[in-house]
C-alpha cells in the first residue's frame, strides 16, 4: 500500500481480501517508506505517516494486520521482498508514475510469489484503455459511458472472513498509534529544510473534512471560481490533490457526492476529477518514461528542438528559482506558495510552469527544474497529474500555435496579463507567511557553513533571522586569507559532495560559477619521494577562492560579522543575547548555536546544561597553516600531496586551484606538532613548517616572496556525535556543527540543515497543537 491509504473503497485492498477468502489465507496489509526516494523530506513524511497511521487503524477495525516500516539511516534495508517470498499471492498497486512502474517490476520479477498489479486510483481503471489518448476530448468521448455507469453505483468494501495474520514479522514495524511522528522524520536521512504543512494534515478524516467545507461552500460557484487563485478555500478550489495522490480519500466517493449534488460548479468539477484527472494517469501509464522530452508530442518536440539554441532572457540557476529568485514577481509569488505551503493554484501552475524555458539553456534542463520544484515542494508532487500539469506547459495534450522565440509553437501564456487578472496583494498576503504561522525572530550563532545552512533554511521558509559572527566574515573553516596580491585556502582545502541533498545545492553553485570541481593532480609523499595517486579526486573549491561558499549561503542573509556572543538569557519564552561589551543584541522567538563545541559548552551551560554536557565531551585536533608564495615555480608533479610525516599532513598547490595564480603553497601541520607547537609565534611555525617541507621535497632553495599563518584550534572534530544535530523543544533551541555529524563541509551542511528541521517541524506541531480542528 503506497498510493491507496485508505481502509475504505479500496480496489487493491478488496482484490487482497477475496483472495485471501478463496484460499482462507489471512490479508497482511504492508506500507514502507524508504529515505531512497529523491524528493524525499520532512513535508511528505509527515503527511504519508499521519495518513498511514489513521489507515492502518481502519483496516485494524476491520480485522486486517497492517504494518508499517521506516527504515532506519543505519542502512537497515526494506523487509518487504523478504515477506514476499513467504506469501501465497502478493497485491501491489498499479501506479503509474515514476518511480513506481520499474519498482513494482523489479519486485516482482525478483520474486516468485504472483503478483496481481490493481488500480486503486481511477474509476474507469487504466488498463481498460488500450491505447494513450493526445487530447481531453479524445479521452473524453472514449469513457464518458464508462463513468455515467460507474459514478452512481455504491462501493461495496469487501469482507475478510480468514483470521487476523499473526506470524512473525521477521522485522519490527513502527507502532503508529504511539510514534512521535515529528521524531520519525528527524531521524530519517531525508531533506528537513522543507517543513509540515500544518493546515494539510494526512489522513482521510482531514481529507474529508476539507471536501464537506469545500462541497458546502464552494463546489457549486466551482465553474465560476476555479481560476482565481486569489480566492481563498472553501471557495475557489478544493485542495483535495494530496489527498487524492495519496489515495487517503476515495475517488468514487469524491465522484458521487459531486454527481448527486448536480449543477454547472459540480459537472466542470467532476470533468477535472474524471477527463482531466484519469487522462494523466493514461499518459504516464502508456508512456515509458514521462521525465523526458520524448513523451511530448512530435510536434513539440520538433518545435523545442528548433529552439533549442534560442537566447534566452535569463538564467537562473535551480535553487535560485526555488527560493523564488526569478525576474517575475508573479512567478515569485506563486513559488512562494509551493515552497511555504506545499500547495500551488492549478491555473497560477500553468503561468508558473509556462515561465521555466525562459530561465534555463535548455528544454530538458526546464523540465527537469519543472519536475524536481513540483515534486519538492508539493504535498500533490510525483502524481501522475502532476506529469500531466508540467507537461502541458511543453505541449502535451494541446495543439500547436504560432510561432515564438525559446518556445516555438508552443501555447503562449503570459505572467503579465496574469498578473493582472488577479488580486496580487490579497495571494501574496496568504502565501508569503511560513506556513507554521506568522514569521519567528531566529538568532543564530555562529556563520560556518552550518550556521549559514540553518539560517538558509529558515530564512527560505519565511522566517527572520539574525546571523552572528565573531569573525570578519562568513564561511568558518571554507575560508581565504589574502597576502599581498594572493589569495591561500588556509583552512578547508577542497570539499566532496555524497550526500544528495547536499549535491543538489553544489550543482547550483557550479552552474552560477561560485563553485567549481578541481581537476588536480593527487600525490602521497612518502621517504622524500611524490607517488601519484591517480584515483583520487580533490573534489570542489569555491572560486576564486573557498570563501565563496560562505558568501553563497549567506548572500541574502543579516548576518552580524565581528559580533561575538557572550551570554545567552531566557526571559519567559524568549532569547535574549548579549554581547560581550555587555550590549543586548536583540530578543528572539528561537535559537540556534552553530560555533565549535568548546565555545558552544560556555553559551549553553545556564541554560541547556544537557546540552552543554554533550558538547563538553567533543575532542578537536588543533593545526597550524601555513601560507607560502614562492618566486618560482617548484616543479612538484602533484597539486596536492598528503604526507606521512611527523610534521606535515597536507600541503596544496593554491594557485592550481581554478581561477587562481602564482606559485602558492598550504601547508598543514599535523595534529601532533601542532599540539606541541600551540604557542609558538605565526613566524616560528612559518619557519618550521617551510623548512620541512623544503627538507622533505628537496626544495629549500627556493625563496619565499611572501608568508603567513593561521592556528585552527578546532581544526578537525575527533569525536563527532551520532546526531545530525541537538534539539530542546521547550526552548526552541537547537545547536549544530560539524561536531554533530562529522568533520566535512558536506557534513556540516546536513547538520544546518538538520538544526533548522527541528525548529521548523517544532513550530508546525505547535500550530497543528494549537489549532486541533485542523
Amino acid at each position: 500500500m503506497h498510493h491507496g491509504v485508505r481502509g475504505h473503497e479500496n480496489p487493491a485492498l478488496d482484490v487482497a481480501i477475496e483472495l485471501g477468502n478463496h484460499f482462507d489465507l489471512p490479508v497482511l496489509v504492508y506500507q514502507g517508506l524508504a529515505g531512497n526516494h529523491p524528493h524525499n523530506n520532512d513535508r511528505h513524511h509527515r503527511f504519508i505517516l499521519e495518513g498511514a497511521r489513521e489507515a492502518h487503524a481502519a483496516l485494524d477495525a476491520r480485522g486486517i494486520t497492517a504494518v508499517f516500516a521506516l527504515p532506519g539511516p543505519d542502512g537497515t534495508g526494506s523487509p518487504l521482498r523478504r515477506l514476499l517470498e513467504r506469501a501465497a499471492v502478493a497485491v501491489f498497486e498499479d501506479y503509474p508514475a515514476p518511480p513506481f512502474p520499474r519498482w513494482s517490476d523489479r519486485l516482482a520479477r525478483r520474486c516468485r510469489t504472483p503478483v496481481i498489479a490493481v488500480d486503486a486510483s481511477c474509476i474507469v481503471p487504466m488498463q481498460a484503455q488500450r491505447r494513450r489518448h493526445a487530447r481531453a476530448f479524445e479521452f473524453r468521448r472514449a469513457t464518458s459511458d464508462e463513468f455515467a455507469q460507474r459514478i452512481p453505483i455504491a462501493w461495496p468494501d469487501a469482507e475478510a472472513s480468514t483470521g487476523r495474520f499473526t506470524g512473525d514479522l521477521g522485522f519490527e514495524p513502527v507502532a503508529l498509534s504511539g510514534s512521535d511522528l515529528d521524531a520519525l522524520c528527524a531521524a530519517a536521512a531525508i531533506d528537513h529544510t522543507i517543513p509540515p504543512v500544518p493546515d494539510t494534515p494526512g489522513g482521510s478524516s482531514h481529507g474529508y473534512t476539507r471536501w464537506s467545507g469545500f462541497k458546502a461552500q464552494g463546489l457549486k460557484r466551482y465553474d465560476r471560481d476555479r481560476n482565481d487563485a486569489a480566492i481563498a478555500w472553501p471557495r475557489g478550489v478544493s485542495r483535495m490533490s494530496p489527498y487524492l495522490h495519496h489515495g487517503q480519500v476515495s475517488p468514487w466517493r469524491i465522484a458521487r457526492e459531486a454527481w448527486q449534488l448536480g449543477g454547472s460548479g459540480a459537472d466542470k468539477f467532476l470533468d477535472e476529477l474524471l477527463i482531466w484527472r484519469e487522462l494523466a494517469f493514461n499518459f504516464c501509464f502508456r508512456t515509458g518514461d514521462p521525465e523526458r522530452l520524448s513523451a511530448l508530442p512530435e510536434w513539440a518536440q520538433e518545435t523545442l528542438e528548433s529552439h533549442r539554441h534560442d537566447p534566452r532572457p535569463a538564467l537562473v540557476d535551480p535553487e535560485t528559482l526555488a527560493a523564488s529568485g526569478s525576474p517575475d514577481p508573479l512567478w515569485n509569488l506563486a513559488q512562494d506558495s509551493l515552497r511555504l505551503h506545499g500547495e500551488l493554484h492549478n491555473n497560477l501552475r500553468m503561468t508558473w510552469a509556462k515561465a521555466l524555458p525562459f530561465w534555463r539553456p535548455d528544454p530538458e534542463a526546464a523540465l527537469r527544474v519543472l519536475i524536481d520544484l513540483n515534486h519538492r515542494y508539493a504535498l500533490d508532487g510525483s502524481d501522475p497529474n502532476s506529469y500531466g500539469g508540467l507537461l502541458w506547459a511543453l505541449g502535451l495534450f494541446d495543439r500547436p500555435f504560432d510561432e515564438q522565440p525559446v518556445i516555438g509553437r508552443l501555447r503562449s501564456r503570459s505572467s503579465a496579463a496574469h498578473a493582472r487578472r488577479l488580486d496580487t496583494a490579497a495571494y501574496h498576503k496568504r502565501v508569503s507567511r511560513p506556513g507554521s504561522g506568522p514569521p519567528r525572530r531566529v538568532a543564530v550563532i555562529g556563520a560556518g557553513v552550518s550556521g549559514l545552512a540553518a539560517a538558509r533554511a529558515l530564512h527560505d521558509q519565511g522566517h527572520r533571522v539574525v546571523v552572528f559572527e565573531k569573525s570578519r566574515g562568513p564561511g568558518g573553516r571554507s575560508a581565504t586569507r589574502r597576502l599581498g596580491g594572493s589569495g591561500f585556502d588556509h583552512g578547508a582545502q577542497y570539499f566532496n559532495v555524497r550526500d544528495p541533498r547536499f549535491r543538489r545545492v553544489v550543482d547550483a553553485w557550479v552552474e552560477s560559477g561560485q563553485v567549481l570541481p578541481w581537476q588536480g593532480r593527487v600525490g602521497r609523499v612518502v621517504d622524500g619521494a611524490v607517488l601519484e595517486e591517480p584515483d583520487r579526486s580533490l573534489g570542489f573549491v569555491g572560486v576564486p577562492g573557498m570563501n565563496a561558499v560562505g558568501k553563497a549561503l549567506a548572500a541574502g542573509l543579516l548576518v552580524r560579522c565581528g559580533t561575538r556572543v557572550e551570554t545567552l538569557e531566557r526571559e519567559q519564552a524568549d532569547w535574549v543575547l548579549r554581547s560581550d561589551a555587555g550590549e543586548t543584541l536583540g530578543t528572539f522567538d528561537a535559537l540556534v548555536v552553530a560555533v565549535p563545541a568548546p565555545q558552544a559548552v560556555p553559551l549553553l551551560a545556564p541554560v541547556a546544561p544537557e546540552l552543554a554536557d554533550r558538547a563538553a565531551g567533543i575532542a578537536y585536533a588543533p593545526a597550524w597553516a601555513a601560507m607560502l608564495e614562492f618566486d618560482a615555480p617548484l616543479g612538484l608533479p602533484a597539486d596536492g600531496l598528503f604526507f606521512d610525516d611527523a610534521v606535515l599532513s597536507w600541503a596544496a598547490r593554491n594557485g592550481a586551484k581554478p581561477q587562481r595564480t602564482g606559485e602558492t603553497w598550504v601547508l598543514h601541520a599535523t595534529p601532533e606538532w601542532t599540539r606541541n607547537h600551540l604557542d609558538d609565534t605565526p613566524d616560528a611555525a612559518i619557519s618550521s613548517l617551510q623548512a620541512r617541507f623544503g627538507e622533505t621535497l628537496g626544495r629549500r632553495d627556493v625563496p619565499l616572496r611572501q608568508a603567513g599563518a593561521q592556528r585552527w584550534l578546532y581544526g578537525l572534530v575527533e569525536n563527532p556525535l551520532p546526531d545530525e544535530a541537538l534539539w530542546l523543544a521547550t526552548h526552541r533551541l537547537a545547536v549544530c556543527g560539524d561536531w554533530c555529524a562529522g568533520p566535512r563541509i558536506e557534513s556540516a551542511f546536513l547538520s544546518g540543515q538538520a538544526a533548522a528541521g527541528y525548529l521548523l517541524r517544532g513550530l508546525a506541531t505547535e500550530l497543528r497543537e494549537s489549532t486541533p480542528g485542523q
